[in-house]
């Protein structure tokens, strides 16, 4: 189960690096559901949560202006694959269930747990920002602050699942990565139908203008 909450973890990482550490930080802090492993308690610690909280408002605004969206997924090609690493590597050597059985299960960090982690939000957040640019080409823009704020709920949603209820994180992660991909080809058909229409109806319109004069 732990490692199911770790692939949940990573996957809301690729979407916003944020949510995902500060669900693992706060839970682990202030309820019992999620005992983070001794080499991941850090993320209790009252600065870092202030500096995720600030991290993630900056993100939250700065994701849903175009143009600038597209800025903040380059700065955010090495970030959230970094954050994935984290949250995979807490969430999955962490004890979900009594803080009492955290004491005894103890943990480390490994390296594989992070790289797997790290690999997994690569892969939601390319898909993230290939979606962002389909969505922005086709909408001129109108459509960026929609998609990104469906993408904070999916992280949010993604997050509290992973720790909860672990056991939909397979169906919810295919589901999301599905539907990713699903939109990226419907949106690229549909930008390519607009060029062709537009390439179709300005022929004969420059056709008829050369003739005329």
């Amino acid at each position: 189960m732990e490692i199911l909450t770790g692939i949940g973890l990573a996957s809301s990482a690729g979407l916003n690096a944020y949510i995902p550490l500060l669900a693992a930080g706060l839970l682990s802090r202030f309820t019992d559901v999620l005992s983070l492993g001794p080499g991941w308690q850090w993320l209790e610690n009252p600065w870092a949560l202030g500096i995720l909280a600030v991290l993630l408002v900056v993100e939250f605004c700065a994701d849903k202006v175009p143009a600038l969206d597209h800025v903040n997924d380059v700065l955010q090609t090495l970030v959230r694959p970094a954050s994935g690493g984290i949250v995979f590597g807490a969430g999955a050597t962490a004890t979900t269930g009594e803080a009492a059985a955290a004491a005894e299960a103890g943990g480390g960090v490994d390296v594989w747990l992070a790289v797997a982690g790290a690999a997994i939000a690569l892969f939601f957040h390319l898909l993230k920002a290939l979606v962002r640019l389909m969505v922005n080409a086709v909408s001129g823009g109108v459509g960026a602050p929609v998609v990104s704020t469906a993408e904070d709920a999916t992280s949010a949603v993604l997050s509290v699942l992973a720790v909860l209820l672990p056991v939909l994180v397979v169906l919810f992660v295919s589901a999301v990565a599905v539907v990713g991909v699903w939109l990226v080809v419907r949106l690229r058909r549909r930008r390519r139908r607009g060029e062709a229409a537009a390439d179709g109806g300005g022929g004969p319109h420059s056709r008829r203008v050369a003739g005329g004069a």
